[in-house]
C-alpha cells in the first residue's frame, strides 16, 4: 500500500459533516455577534477551507450542467484512475478534505457539493430526490468524462446516492466504497432510520444548535475555533429550508420503499464494494453493515471503526484512508464480471 502522507491541518469539522448525514438537536443560544464580526468570520472560514484544500491537493473549479451549476473540488492527474466522493445531507464537499489528501498522489479526485448543498446552485423548484440527485450526477460525470471505470464512495445519504449510481450503471463502476450508509434495513433500530422524519429536529435553524448537532453525530467532536465554528453554523442556518426539502424526499422515499426493494436494488450492484462503520453511530446503527453486505455481490467484510460515531471521514480521517488505498489498488484491475457475459457482435 503506498505510504500515506503526514496528516495536514486538522480541518473544521463544524458540521460540515455534521449534517453530512444528519444534524443535531437544540442547544443553548450563543453569543451574538455583529454584521461586521460575521462577515470577518465568514471571510476567515473561506480562507482556512481554501488553505485545507491546496494541502490536500485539491482545486476548485464550477461547470454548468443543465439546471445545476455545479462547484466542487478537484485534485490528482486526470490520467489516473478518477475517484467520485459523495458528501451526505447537509454536508458538503469539505467532508472529504482529509481522506482526500491520501488519496491526490494516486488517483484523480473529483468531490462535488452536491444539488441543494454548499456551494452548487439550483433552480428553487429543483428536484432534490435521490433518484434525481443521482441522475444529475451522471451528467456531470459525462461532462468531466470520469465515467468509464469510475470508483466510487458515499457516506451517509450520499452513500444512497452511490448505491444507486453504481446499481444503475454497472458497466461503468470500478469499485463502490460505503460509509455509514443509508439505506432501507430491517436491522435498523435508531430512532432516525426508523423515522427520518425526525432529522427535521437535528436542522441547525437556529444560533447555538451546532454544538449538539456534533455531540450526535460523533461520538467525540475536536475542539473548533469559536469565529470558525460561528460561520459555519450561520451558513447551516442559511441552508435550513433546503434541508427540510431533503428530508422530505427521504421521508417520502421511506414511505415508497421496503426492505425488499432495496434489498432488490442493491442486488443489481457489480462492483466490488467495501463498507465501513463507526461503531458508535447513533444514525444508522453499525448493525446494518452486516445487513448491507449480505445484500450486495461483491462486499468484503465491513470494516467497523471502534470509538467512531457517525462520520469517519472527519473522526477517523488516517484509518479511513489506511483501509480505503488497498480496497482500491486491488480493485483496479478486476474485470467487471458484466464483460464476460456479453456476446460478441460479428
Amino acid at each position: 500500500m503506498p505510504q500515506l502522507r503526514k496528516s495536514i491541518l486538522r480541518p473544521l469539522i463544524v458540521a460540515l459533516a455534521a449534517l453530512t448525514s444528519f444534524t443535531g438537536s437544540l442547544c443553548q443560544a450563543a453569543k451574538t455577534e455583529s454584521k461586521s464580526s460575521s462577515k470577518y468570520s465568514y471571510v476567515t472560514l473561506q480562507n482556512y477551507l481554501t488553505q485545507q484544500r491546496a494541502a490536500a491537493g485539491l482545486k476548485s473549479r464550477t461547470l454548468k450542467v443543465g439546471d445545476v451549476t455545479w462547484t466542487y473540488s478537484e485534485g490528482g492527474s486526470a490520467q489516473n484512475p478518477p475517484v467520485l466522493l459523495i458528501h451526505g445531507l447537509a454536508g458538503n464537499r469539505d467532508n472529504w478534505n482529509r481522506v482526500a489528501q491520501f488519496l491526490t498522489p494516486y488517483y484523480h479526485v473529483i468531490i462535488p457539493d452536491l444539488p441543494a448543498s454548499g456551494e452548487t446552485h439550483i433552480p428553487a423548484n429543483f428536484d432534490v430526490s435521490v433518484p434525481n440527485v443521482t441522475q444529475q450526477l451522471r451528467q456531470f460525470a459525462e461532462v468531466l468524462n470520469i465515467t468509464e471505470k469510475l470508483n466510487l464512495a458515499g457516506h451517509s445519504l450520499g452513500g444512497s446516492i452511490a448505491t444507486v449510481y453504481a446499481a444503475q450503471y454497472p458497466f461503468d463502476t470500478q469499485s463502490l466504497f460505503l460509509l455509514n450508509s443509508a439505506g432501507i434495513y430491517r436491522n435498523a433500530s435508531t430512532k432516525y432510520a426508523k423515522n427520518p422524519d425526525i432529522l427535521k429536529n437535528l436542522i441547525v435553524s437556529r444560533p447555538g444548535d451546532l454544538d449538539d448537532v456534533l455531540s450526535t453525530i460523533m461520538l467525540n467532536p475536536p475542539s473548533v475555533p469559536y469565529a470558525l465554528k460561528k460561520a459555519q453554523e450561520n451558513i447551516l442556518i442559511s441552508q435550513a429550508d433546503q434541508t427540510r426539502k431533503v428530508i422530505d424526499q427521504v421521508v417520502a422515499l421511506n414511505k415508497i420503499y421496503t426492505p425488499e426493494s432495496f434489498a432488490r436494488l442493491t442486488s443489481a450492484v457489480e462492483a466490488p464494494t467495501l463498507i465501513l462503520w463507526g461503531k458508535q453511530d447513533k444514525i444508522i446503527n453499525v448493525e446494518a453493515a452486516e445487513e448491507l453486505k449480505s445484500l450486495l455481490k461483491r462486499a468484503e467484510a465491513p470494516v467497523i471503526l471502534n470509538n467512531v460515531g457517525h462520520v469517519p471521514m472527519l473522526e477517523a480521517d488516517r484509518l479511513v484512508a489506511q483501509h480505503y488505498l488497498p480496497f482500491l489498488t486491488r480493485t483496479q484491475q478486476m474485470k467487471n464480471p458484466l464483460a464476460d457475459k456479453l456476446i460478441p457482435l460479428n
